[in-house]
C-alpha cells in the first residue's frame, strides 16, 4: 500500500492561497478517481477539487475557513493493497463541520454525525453515493451543523434542496432546548444561540462591504416614469422569436447606462486611492448583483455597450443561473467597471447601495409602483414609476455629475425609442 499526498493546486492565475469551504469526505472514506473531495474558494469563485486517484482517505488537513497556501498538503489517500470499504455507510458523504477536522489516528470506518437529543427525530435516508446538493446548500448545511446524509432530498435523483434542509431543521433534525412543551407554538420562547464561523463567500462579502463603507459616498435618488419602457418590454416579449429569452427591465436599464456613461466617464472607473490613480474604462463591463443562497455575488456582463437587449437578457440569465448554482467562473465574477443592483420582487422605495470597490458608482433599482397623475389635458391617468437609488464615490464623482448620469438614464428610459437610435 502506498500513500498519495494531494497538495493544494493552483486554482487560478496569480493565486497563492485558497480558503477551504467544505469537505465532502472524511478519514476512512473510500473515494473514486474524479470524485469531489473538497470545495475551496478564491476571489469569490468556488472550485471543487476532485480525487486524482481511487483509494481510502487516510487523513485530511485543514478546516473550513482555513486559508491554505498553494502546494500545501491537504489530503492523503491510500492507493494500493486490499482496502475494505465501509459496510454500513455510503462510500462518500457530506461531512458535518465537526467531522472535517484532521484527527489521528484515522478512524477505521466513517462515523455517523451525532445529533443532540431532539423532540422529534427524522429517519435518515440510506444513500449509496455522495449526497447530491448544490455548493450553496452544502454551505448552508455547514452553517447549520447538519450532515446532508441525514436529509431526505426531494430534487431530481434525490438531490437535497435548500427547502429540504430548512424543513429538516424545522422538524427537529437538530437539538432544540425547551423548558416545557409549548401550548401555543406562535408564543414559544426562543432562547437558542448558534455560533457560526464566518467563512467562504460570506467572509469575502464582509471584507468587501467593510472596504466599501470606508468610501465617502453620495447617494442620489430619482423617480423615473417607466410606463413606456414597460409597455415596450411587454410588446417585445409577446413577439419574441423562438429561442429568444424573456426580457426583463434590466437589459433596458443596462442599455441606457451604456448610452449615458460617456457623459460621466469617471463613473465607469476604478479608483486606487493608495496609488492615487483613476482607471477610466471605455468598455462597459456591468456587474449584475445576484443574490444566492450563500450570499451576494456579482457576475459581469461584458461589453454591454456592444450587444442588444436580447443578447443582454440571454447573458444575464446565463450568468445569474451560474452564480446561483455556484458554477460561475473566476473570470465571470471579476472585472466589472460599474454595477447594477436590485432587490427584485421585494423592491423597496429607496435604498442606499454600497459601491463595489474599486468601482466609483453603483446603480440601485427599486420597485415599480402605479400612481395616478395628471396628463397634459388635466385628466387623471395611471402611470408606472420606479426610483433609481444610486451611490457614487464622492472623491471622484461630484453630486452634479451624479445627477447628470441619472438624469440621462431617466430621459432614455422615459423615451425608450431613443435607446435604439
Amino acid at each position: 500500500m502506498s500513500d498519495y499526498k494531494l497538495r493544494m493546486p493552483d486554482v487560478g492565475e496569480g493565486v497563492v492561497e485558497a480558503e477551504i469551504v467544505a469537505w465532502h469526505v472524511k478519514p476512512g472514506d473510500m473515494v473514486e478517481e474524479d470524485q469531489d473531495l473538497v470545495d475551496v474558494m478564491t476571489d469569490k469563485a468556488t472550485v471543487e477539487i476532485p480525487a486524482p486517484v481511487s483509494g481510502k482517505v487516510v487523513s485530511i488537513h485543514g478546516e473550513p475557513g482555513d486559508m491554505i497556501a498553494v502546494g500545501t498538503e491537504i489530503l492523503v489517500i491510500a492507493t494500493e493493497g486490499d482496502v475494505d470499504a465501509p459496510e454500513a455507510e455510503p462510500t462518500a458523504t457530506e461531512a458535518a463541520p465537526e467531522q472535517v477536522k484532521a484527527e489521528a489516528p484515522a478512524p477505521k470506518a466513517p462515523e455517523k454525525p451525532k445529533l443532540a437529543p431532539a423532540p422529534m427525530q427524522l429517519d435518515p435516508p440510506q444513500p449509496s453515493a455522495r449526497v447530491l446538493a448544490s455548493p450553496a446548500v452544502r454551505a448552508r448545511a455547514l452553517e447549520l451543523d447538519v450532515d446532508l446524509a441525514s436529509v431526505a432530498g426531494s430534487g431530481p435523483a434525490g438531490r437535497v434542496t435548500r427547502q429540504d434542509l430548512e424543513d429538516f431543521v424545522a422538524a427537529g433534525g437538530r437539538a432544540v432546548t425547551r423548558t416545557a412543551a409549548p401550548t401555543d407554538p406562535a408564543r414559544q420562547k426562543r432562547t437558542g444561540v448558534r455560533e457560526e464561523k464566518v467563512i467562504g463567500l460570506r467572509r469575502k462579502i464582509a471584507q468587501n462591504m467593510e472596504a466599501a463603507w470606508r468610501v465617502p459616498m453620495i447617494t442620489y435618488v430619482e423617480e423615473v416614469d417607466v410606463t413606456e419602457v414597460e409597455a415596450l418590454r411587454k410588446s417585445l416579449n409577446a413577439d419574441r422569436a423562438e429561442g429568444q429569452p424573456k426580457l426583463t427591465l434590466l437589459p433596458f436599464l443596462a442599455t441606457a447606462l451604456t448610452r449615458a456613461l460617456p457623459d460621466v466617464p469617471q463613473a465607469n472607473a476604478h479608483y486606487d486611492a493608495e496609488a492615487g490613480t483613476l482607471s477610466v474604462h471605455e468598455a462597459a463591463h456591468i456587474g449584475v448583483a445576484t443574490a444566492t443562497e450563500s450570499g451576494l455575488v456579482v457576475p459581469v456582463l461584458r461589453h454591454a455597450e456592444a450587444i442588444s437587449v436580447w443578447q443582454m437578457a440571454s447573458e444575464i440569465s446565463r450568468l445569474s443561473a451560474a452564480a446561483r448554482d455556484g458554477k460561475a467562473s473566476r473570470e465571470e465574477l471579476s472585472g466589472s467597471t460599474i454595477t447594477i443592483t436590485s432587490l427584485g420582487a421585494i423592491g423597496g422605495v429607496v435604498t442606499t447601495p454600497l459601491i463595489n470597490t474599486p468601482e466609483t458608482a453603483i446603480i440601485g433599482v427599486n420597485k415599480m409602483v402605479e400612481r395616478p397623475v395628471f396628463d397634459g389635458a388635466g385628466r387623471v391617468v395611471p402611470r408606472l414609476f420606479m426610483n433609481l437609488s444610486s451611490s457614487f464615490d464622492h472623491r471622484i464623482v461630484d453630486g452634479y455629475e451624479a445627477a447628470i448620469l441619472i438624469q440621462k438614464i431617466r430621459a432614455l428610459l422615459e423615451s425608450p425609442a431613443r435607446l435604439f437610435m
